[in-house]
């Protein structure tokens, strides 16, 4: 291992450490402008310059590998004047408009130009302009401010596994742009706006609303799919102003998919802020007593076995252990929480995603059934994107053909296919059981079937038959698409014993349906159950309800969501929710009171502790805990029909991106490019 000395300071690092990292290791503080942790050197920018002993000039510590006996020197003379004639350069087209730039504030070359610059410029040409680039709804360009640093060329390339941003032309003329002018289509193309060092590439929803120092920032939890990503939202005032990634290394690293980036504008339109009582036929605004009236009258006497409930995608876990004793002190065994008519049991490594979204790094094989993961759960569609760059990682798909954005070869479109792997016949089981750590992902496209539990019990034949589980590793995966789905099945929101599931509660042979946020479900044969719906967004349970209780978003609520590989994290409160909304557990609590059956809990501190009695790994936050193997699927017959994955459309998947002006406006700009395509096939 190299030792080195920096000012002074000798520091040992891994072979292969850079002389930035280095300097970093040493305490060193280093500017830069095109180098990136997660990114290939590209050696651009040259703000990186430090003083090796012995060497004729200085060099970009960001390129340089660290060497056995170096002495670097990064505060000499010679390199705050090397520094200074870089951020030189760097300004000699840079348009000075920092008042109207929206990176004003948060700009790392307005930073460094005060930290490193010299504060003059030798320069007086005119500065060129760049024609603006249309990258579609999301970003705004004003590429005359771009210093060609590459981030957002490599970060397209490299991570998000699309080859539509580059550099075009050379020197002078060189521009930063998509090759075939279209909008980058990619589900992770917000994250370069993050990585943008200066204000070339902004957020083209976020344009002139608001200052970073005017807003509030609160650290949370994403909800609008199951990979839990970790997020910082700013408010201002009662209003989300934009939502940005953190860092958490072992879920989202520091990216962010669109959808969660940019579906804000939905928390705020088609908001039900005030409970309703259907009345001659018509919703009609009621006050919260008259609405828990109208549902007490409605189950005053009725037998808990014509009592209903469905958990939907967006719910919390506090309001699902809320339902979940409501109804069982109703007497009522009707109770679920896969809205979809997955075919998930209760034993938990039967549902879990095992291996963990970091454990995706140290696989050596992997088998995708049923799913796309690039729009189910982009950010783990780019871990495994990162995992086959490293090499040796050979995949394969089971369902429908899509561009996953990494090579991978198609066996096949349904559940004969994956009998065929499991016996042993395909090709690729030879595959998985020469890995070491082979990997299947068991999308919901497989699970929401009627033969659902069939093919689980067949991918859980895989794994027992390919050693996918033991003592150190687990590789049996499955992918959820739902932030409510692991913690519904982890505090038991399946039916009881004579209940009914998902789809047998949606028949119409209930006299009372509880819908809490339960929005992706058919609701043509309700006509005859008295529906009540709690929910924040007037979607598709809140049309057919007779009663209406305005509940909380997942921006409005301090509430612990479970992700897709059993990870338990605090979301918290931003802002407060509109109108006469509530918190939705509030809301249970209070109508229990009113129906005589008041749930044990006063406080959200009390609910937690019932929470970790019925699941002790609820204490655990931030912890995945291993399940213990089990039994789970059940042996039969399949049918011949493929796969078809649950998403079709990746920017309206939920009640807040359905509701959301910018998410519609994607799903137009790259349905029409996908549909028209680019005009170099004719």
């Amino acid at each position: 291992m190299p030792t080195l000395t920096v000012d002074g300071i000798e520091v040992t690092v891994e072979p292969g450490t850079t002389v930035l990292q280095a300097c970093e290791e040493a305490g060193a503080e280093i500017p830069r402008f095109c180098y990136h942790e997660r990114l290939s050197i590209a050696g651009n920018c040259r703000m990186c310059l430090v003083e090796m002993e012995k060497a004729p000039k200085l060099i970009a510590s960001c390129a340089m590998p660290a060497g056995d006996g170096m002495v670097i020197h990064t505060n000499t003379q010679k390199v705050k004047e090397g520094r200074e004639g870089a951020m030189e350069f760097l300004l000699i087209n840079h348009p000075l408009d920092c008042p109207i730039c929206d990176q004003g504030g948060e700009c790392d070359l307005q930073d460094q130009s005060m930290a490193y610059g010299s504060g003059n410029s030798r320069y007086h040409e005119m500065k060129r302009a760049v024609a603006e680039k249309n990258m579609g709804p999301l970003i705004k360009t004003t590429m005359t401010r771009c210093i060609h640093c590459t981030r957002c060329v490599r970060f397209a390339t490299e991570v998000a596994g699309v080859e539509d941003l580059g550099a075009i032309n050379r020197g002078e003329n060189m521009e930063i742009a998509t090759y075939l002018e279209q909008a980058l289509d990619s589900e992770l193309s917000g994250n370069i706006i993050d990585l943008c060092p200066v204000g070339a590439l902004t957020s083209k929803p976020y344009a002139f609303a608001a200052r970073p120092w005017e807003l509030s920032k609160t650290e949370s939890i994403d909800a609008l799919d199951a990979v839990g990503a970790n997020i910082r939202v700013d408010s201002r005032g009662k209003e989300v102003m934009r939502i940005l990634p953190r860092l958490h290394e072992d879920v989202n690293e520091e990216w962010l998919s669109d959808r969660s980036r940019f579906s804000y504008d939905g928390l705020k339109t088609q908001r039900l802020d005030t409970p309703y009582v259907r009345k001659d036929g018509k919703l009609q605004p009621a006050s919260w007593s008259e609405a828990f009236e109208a549902i007490a009258a409605k189950l005053d006497g009725l037998d808990g076995a014509k009592i209903g409930a469905i958990a939907g995608d967006l719910v919390c876990t506090e309001s699902m252990k809320a339902l979940k004793d409501l109804m069982d002190l109703l007497g009522s065994p009707n109770i679920d929480c896969r809205q979809d008519g997955a075919a998930l049991s209760a034993v938990r490594s039967g549902y879990l995603f095992n291996s963990t979204i970091a454990g995706i790094e140290a696989a050596d094989a992997l088998l995708i059934v049923g799913s796309n993961p690039r729009h189910e759960a982009a950010l783990i569609n780019a871990r495994i994107r990162k995992r086959w760059k490293m090499g040796n990682f050979p995949i394969a798909l089971v369902g429908e053909q899509r561009d996953l954005g990494y090579g991978h070869e198609y066996l096949g479109a349904g559940p004969a296919t994956l009998a065929d792997v499991a016996s042993g016949k395909h090709s690729f089981a030879k595959t998985l059981k020469k890995a070491k750590r082979p990997m299947i992902i068991v999308g919901q496209g497989a699970l929401s079937r009627s033969d659902g539990a069939a093919v689980l019990a067949l991918a859980k034949k895989i794994a027992d038959n390919f050693d996918l589980v033991s003592d150190d590793w687990n590789g049996f995966n499955v992918l959820h698409t739902a932030a409510s789905r692991v913690g519904g099945l982890d505090l038991g929101l399946l039916p009881g014993e004579g209940g009914k599931s998902a789809s047998d509660l949606l028949d119409g042979s209930l006299d009372v349906l509880f819908l809490l946020g339960a929005d992706e479900i058919d609701t043509s044969k309700l006509g005859n159950s008295f529906v009540i719906y709690q929910g924040s967004h007037g979607d598709v349970g809140a049309s057919v309800a007779d009663v209406i209780l305005p509940g909380a978003a997942y921006t409005e609520k301090d509430a612990i969501w479970v992700n897709t590989e059993g990870r338990p994290q605090l979301g918290r409160r931003a802002i407060f929710p509109p109108g006469d909304a509530r918190e939705d557990w509030t809301i249970l609590r209070a109508l229990s009171e009113k129906l005589g059956k008041t749930l044990p809990y006063n406080t959200l501190a009390e609910l937690r502790a019932a929470m970790i009695e019925a699941a002790p790994h609820f204490a655990d936050i931030d912890v995945v805990t291993p399940a213990p193997w089990g039994d789970f699927g059940v042996e039969g017959a399949t049918e011949d029909s493929a796969f078809v994955n649950p998403i079709t459309d990746y920017y309206l998947t939920n009640p807040i991106s359905r509701s959301s002006r910018i998410m519609a406006q994607c799903s137009a700009a790259f349905s029409k490019v996908k549909t028209e395509g680019t005009g170099t096939n004719g």
